[in-house]
């Protein structure tokens, strides 16, 4: 019986390590002769598709959401034994709420009395949610979208993904001006629209001690932005 819960005692130390390793996983790794700056390049292996275009209401623009085609391997029995079946989702995006979910390659843009189609940006990026702010322009008629997403290979890692720093953008209805609002290496956290206001507040983390790693020692930095302006000026503001 003893040895038996020594054995359990062993199982549980090495879950409780491996666990421990994967969460302190870096999130930043830095390379000074890279200027910190690790953009991924486009996986020429994974199949572009895109879902219906949409149109938000009051707008005058279609979107059209491009990404990965998702396939899926699913495990089965049969008598012969296990097998696989290859599964297709053709599927990559979801829309309510003035919201584009998912996690995409690019947003492309279409006026709708036109058959140009251009992107949303030519660099590698994975896009997770876009939002119109449809209040600020009933308000203030400025059409703009927010996106929050991954534009550089944080961890070296060689793809983006949620493991990497996630940033916050803007750009018009049209897609133009796409513009970084949050700063390169700072964490977002989350962002809020305050109609009253017409701003847009958000907060991000900075890895002050350089481990790699978003944690309690780090700093928390305060911003928003006026946008009923039409230079995206960030400002910063102290709540604590």
């Amino acid at each position: 019986m003893k040895n038996i819960k020594i054995v359990v005692l062993s199982v549980l130390v090495l879950v409780a390590a491996s666990c421990k390793e994967e969460v302190e996983k870096p999130k930043v790794i830095y390379d000074s002769a890279s200027k910190n700056k690790a953009y991924a390049k486009v996986d020429s292996t994974q199949i572009s598709i895109a879902d219906l275009p949409i149109q938000i209401d009051g707008t005058d623009y279609l979107i059209h959401p491009v990404g990965d085609l998702r396939v899926y391997e699913k495990g089965t029995k049969s008598r012969y034994g296990s097998s696989s079946v290859i599964d297709l989702s053709f599927t990559i995006s979801n829309f309510g709420d003035n919201e584009i979910t998912g996690y995409l390659q690019n947003l492309k843009f279409q006026k709708v009395s036109s058959d140009s189609i251009r992107p949303l940006t030519d660099k590698p990026v994975l896009i997770q949610t876009a939002s119109y702010l449809k209040g600020v322009a009933d308000k203030t008629k400025n059409k703009i979208m927010v996106y929050t997403l991954f534009d550089m290979d944080s961890n070296r890692d060689g793809k983006l993904d949620a493991s990497d720093i996630k940033s916050l953008y803007l750009s018009d209805i049209s897609g133009a001006n796409f513009t970084k609002i949050s700063v390169d290496l700072e964490e977002l956290i989350d962002w809020s629209l305050i109609e009253s206001q017409n701003r847009l507040y958000f907060r991000t983390v900075e890895d002050t001690n350089k481990n790699g790693q978003f944690d309690k020692n780090d700093v928390v930095h305060y911003n928003y932005i006026d946008l009923s302006r039409n230079d995206w000026e960030v400002k910063s503001y102290e709540p604590i």
